[in-house]
C-alpha cells in the first residue's frame, strides 16, 4: 500500500534528485500543481508553482518525515523565491490529500516557526490538492541525467528539528 504527497518548494529538479533518494519513496515526478491553468506546460503554466509528486511506501517513511525532510531541502522563509529563482512558480507549497496530511503539515510549520532554527518564519502555503499535470520529459529525471545541472536545493544541515519535535 502506497500514499501519495504533493509539495513545491522552487525548481521541481533539485527537490525530485533529493526527495528520490529517500527510503520509501517508490516514484517521483515533477510537474505543475496549484494554479489556474488547464494541462499545464513549461511555457504556459499560469499560477501554477513547480511541484513534485511522491509515491510513498508509509511503512517506510511516513508523511512527516517527508514534510520534515522538505524544509530541509528548500527555504520556507523566502516568498515566491529559491535561490535565484523568483516568481511564484517557485513558491513553496503543501498539497495535502487528506486532512490527516494537512494536520501533519500544520504541526510541522509551527515546530518550525517554534524552533528558531530557520532564518524566518514560514510562508509555505497549505492548500487541498488539485490538478497536477505532469511536466515534460525533458524535466523528469533531470538532474540523473545532467549531474552537473542547476539545483538550488542541498540538505541543510542545522535545519532539523529538536528530536522531541521531530518525528520519531
Amino acid at each position: 500500500m502506497t500514499e501519495r504527497a504533493v509539495l513545491a518548494g522552487g525548481c521541481f529538479w533539485g527537490m525530485q534528485d533529493l526527495i528520490r533518494k529517500l527510503p520509501g519513496v517508490e516514484t517521483t515526478r515533477v510537474g505543475y500543481t496549484g494554479g489556474d491553468v488547464k494541462n499545464a506546460t513549461y511555457r504556459n503554466h499560469g499560477t501554477h508553482a513547480e511541484g513534485i509528486e511522491i509515491v510513498f511506501d508509509p511503512a517506510k517513511i511516513g508523511y512527516r518525515q517527508l514534510v520534515e525532510f522538505f524544509f530541509q531541502i528548500h527555504d520556507p522563509t523566502t516568498l515566491n523565491r529559491q535561490g535565484n529563482d523568483l516568481g511564484t512558480s517557485y513558491r513553496s507549497g503543501i498539497y495535502y490529500v487528506d486532512e490527516a496530511q494537512k494536520q501533519i503539515a500544520e504541526e510541522v510549520i509551527a515546530a518550525v516557526n517554534a524552533s528558531g532554527r530557520w532564518p524566518g518564519k514560514v510562508v509555505t502555503e497549505v492548500r487541498p490538492e488539485g490538478d497536477f499535470w505532469e511536466a515534460e520529459p525533458e524535466h523528469q529525471d533531470y538532474l540523473e541525467r545532467y549531474p552537473a545541472g542547476y539545483t538550488c536545493h542541498w540538505v541543510r544541515p542545522d535545519w532539523v528539528l529538536p528530536r522531541r519535535e521531530a518525528a520519531e
